[in-house]
């Protein structure tokens, strides 16, 4: 439990670095200022002994450090912020799942035929029904309405109705010009370009302060 151990003067104070080697994580205990290396622990498997969490808070754990010779000693740690604990506690994890994934696709390259294969086959004796459904069609003389698309018999005589007069126009229908007066979205090279600038009077989208 942290709330045996020391808080309020802790024996030593610094920084905390995870690094990896192959499989292995090591947790290093350095000094702030000079990067002097205090203590390491190195982690073979998490969940496990060398890092574990205490009863009472989120912040503290115990760690398992050993030296180069072998030796080993568990101290406790802890974190001031809740945040620093738990992103120590994410890395670990997540160096952990891939190093299960990475040991997942080497068995599956060694025996690629190990695998369950899935059987699609039909069994002896096996049968399937489908139903189908069939639309029946039936011919029916449609009537011709003057609405819709459809064609109609000739006019009599033989004679096409004239085109209507030329002077009935739409009074919401824009002038050809305008089409021509659009402004141009991309120029790559305007050194080249012998389009004259275009106006406000051509303005396609209109001043829509004005009524």
């Amino acid at each position: 439990m942290a709330a045996d151990w020391k808080l309020d003067a802790p024996d030593w104070s610094g920084r905390m670095r995870v690094t990896a080697r192959g499989k292995v994580a090591y947790v290093k205990l350095e000094d702030k200022i000079s990067g002097e290396l205090f203590a390491q622990a190195p982690v073979e498997e998490y969940p496990g002994i060398t890092v574990e969490t205490v009863s009472d808070s989120s912040r503290y754990f115990v760690l398992r450090i050993q030296d180069d010779s072998g030796r080993s000693a568990f101290i406790g740690i802890g974190f001031g912020d809740r945040c620093d604990a738990f992103d120590f506690n994410v890395a670990l994890q997540d160096h952990f799942k891939w190093v299960k994934q990475e040991d997942e696709l080497k068995k599956q390259a060694q025996a690629p035929d190990s695998a369950p294969k899935l059987d699609l086959g039909f069994k002896e004796g096996q049968t399937i029904t489908l139903n189908i459904g069939q639309s029946k069609r039936k011919d029916r003389s449609r009537p011709q309405s003057s609405g819709g698309f459809g064609l109609l018999p000739p006019p009599p005589g033989g004679k096409l109705a004239p085109p209507p007069s030329s002077r009935s126009t739409n009074h919401n229908t824009q002038p050809s010009a305008a089409v021509s007066s659009t402004g141009c979205l991309l120029d790559l090279d305007s050194s080249n370009s012998n389009t004259p600038p275009t106006t406000a009077s051509t303005d396609l989208w209109g001043d829509f302060d004005s009524p």
